[in-house]
């Protein structure tokens, strides 16, 4: 029987959910049925990882795409989309599996040049969001209005983002698919020895410890979980907050809380790829993100059992019931997530009985390879159709 080719674009392979799902996609889709083709931009921290897939038997076939780049760039974009254009005509793939924004509208619009018969995008998150000025806004939501017509399924990772593209019009709701952004459930919580995980970081046994993970970029906000953790050790002051992740704005943020004098109680430790043994060791998870699709991150700390104080936007808000498994604030209000943090590292109850409950809310439909599974589904489903 002939394998289906299954070709999946990615903007570039940095440390975030969406990039590694996809490689974890691309890895795990059935060998037997599926022959996985990966295009990517050059430069991700993750480069290493799926070129290693290449060597594995039988190979999943990784081609960078040198102009896909994340930065807005007129020229360099009209290049990638007609680099994108020519490799999927050498490819000739029955499917094509678009994530992110840049490579979402470039890849799509490219898989309908080069006549794919099936196209597959998956929306985690938007590339638009309500802090954009207007005009900007309106013009990525135009594109991504556009974009929705090149697909024949629209994959969501969360109900909040669904809800979204209901009320701005993306696409029509027939083909919409509701498929989370997986994490390995079996490895959670993941087993880790508490003391020396805590002493390796520098944080004492019995210290109340709030662990936060995202890309140091404007969307994940950590501005913010500075403020949070500024406010928050004034009534916790025995509190450490560490921060797992690197970006732009990690130079800036380590600037701010030396001046603060908060460097000793507020550290930002660069990417680990110790991240479930990190929330083994914590105490409570703090998460200031402005917009997301459905935050990996808090998936695998609520099913590790930590209490979670979160700002409610988009996919927080398919998680966290406010005052059951953890808190939700409104977006900004850092007064009300700090009062949050504090009530937490105050009240071991309280962190036990949230931290039961956020366990208890990651059922089945996060696990990762049945985020595979149901991507083969759809497959299937979007062939039949086209055959």
């Amino acid at each position: 029987m002939r394998r289906k080719k299954v070709v999946h674009i990615v903007t570039r392979l940095d440390l975030g959910g969406a990039q590694q799902n996809t490689l974890y996609t691309v890895e795990h889709l059935d060998p037997a049925r599926y022959e996985a083709v990966l295009l990517c931009g050059r430069g991700g921290i993750l480069d290493a990882e799926a070129l290693a897939l290449t060597r594995r038997t039988p190979p999943v076939r990784v081609r960078f795409v040198e102009d896909l780049v994340r930065e807005a760039n007129p020229v360099r974009d009209l290049a990638a989309l007609f680099e994108l254009e020519r490799m999927l005509g050498e490819e000739r793939p029955d499917v094509v599996h678009t994530h992110s924004s840049k490579a979402g509208i470039l890849g799509r619009a490219a898989a309908k040049m080069a006549g794919v018969p099936a196209v597959v995008h998956t929306f985690h998150g938007f590339g638009f969001h309500d802090r954009m000025s207007p005009p900007v806004r309106a013009f990525y939501l135009g594109l991504e209005r556009a974009a929705a017509r090149w697909a024949d399924a629209l994959v969501f990772v969360s109900k909040a983002n669904m809800d979204t593209a209901r009320s701005e019009g993306l696409g029509a709701p027939e083909a919409w698919e509701l498929i989370r952004s997986g994490v390995r459930l079996s490895g959670l919580p993941a087993k880790v020895d508490r003391e020396a995980k805590r002493r390796e970081l520098g944080v004492r046994l019995h210290t109340p410890l709030v662990v936060g993970v995202g890309n140091l970029k404007p969307q994940k906000n950590a501005e913010d979980f500075l403020a949070v953790a500024e406010s928050a050790l004034k009534r916790v002051p025995e509190a450490s907050f560490l921060f797992v992740g690197d970006g732009p704005l990690r130079a800036k943020l380590e600037a701010r809380a030396l001046m603060k004098g908060l460097q000793a109680k507020v550290r930002f430790i660069g990417w680990r790829r110790d991240v479930p043994e990190l929330l083994a060791a914590a105490d409570a998870f703090l998460l200031t993100s402005l917009w997301e699709g459905l935050p990996r991150a808090l998936v695998e700390a609520m099913r590790t059992g930590l209490p979670c104080a979160c700002y409610a936007v988009d996919g927080v808000r398919d998680l966290l019931v406010d005052g059951v498994n953890g808190f939700a604030a409104p977006a900004g209000d850092t007064a009300r997530l700090a009062d949050s943090v504090a009530k937490l590292l105050a009240d071991p109850g309280l962190r036990r009985r949230f931290g039961d409950a956020a366990a208890a809310a990651i059922g089945p439909e996060f696990d990762i390879d049945g985020m595979v599974r149901r991507q083969e589904d759809l497959i299937e489903r979007l062939t039949a159709d086209s055959a």
